[in-house]
C-alpha cells in the first residue's frame, strides 16, 4: 500500500452539514480499501481564481494509505459528485 494525500474544494454554497456528509463518504470510501491516517478540515477560503462563478470554497485534506488500483475508483467518485469544484490525488514519497 502506498501513502497518498488528496485535496477537494467543495462547493461553497453547500452548509456545514452538507460539507460533514461529503467528508464521512469520502472517508468511508478510502477505509473500504485502505486506511485514513488523518482528515483536515481546512475551513472556507478564498480561491485564486473563480471556478465555476465562486470566488470562494471549502477545503478538505485527506492523509491516507491505499492501493493503486483503489484511487481509479475515488477519482472517478470524485468527478461524479456535484459538489466537489476541483480535486487532487498525490502519492507520496516513503
Amino acid at each position: 500500500m502506498n501513502k497518498y494525500e488528496s485535496i477537494i474544494i467543495i462547493n461553497p454554497n453547500l452548509d456545514e452539514a452538507g460539507v460533514k456528509a461529503l467528508e464521512e463518504k469520502f472517508t468511508g470510501l478510502i477505509n473500504e480499501n485502505g486506511k485514513v491516517e488523518n482528515v483536515t478540515d481546512m475551513g472556507k477560503r478564498k480561491l485564486a481564481y473563480e471556478i465555476k462563478k465562486n470566488k470562494e470554497a471549502y477545503y478538505i485534506q485527506f492523509d491516507f494509505e491505499a492501493k493503486p488500483e483503489s484511487i481509479t475508483e475515488l477519482e472517478r467518485v470524485y468527478r461524479i459528485t456535484d459538489d466537489i469544484l476541483k480535486f487532487i490525488v498525490i502519492r507520496k514519497e516513503d
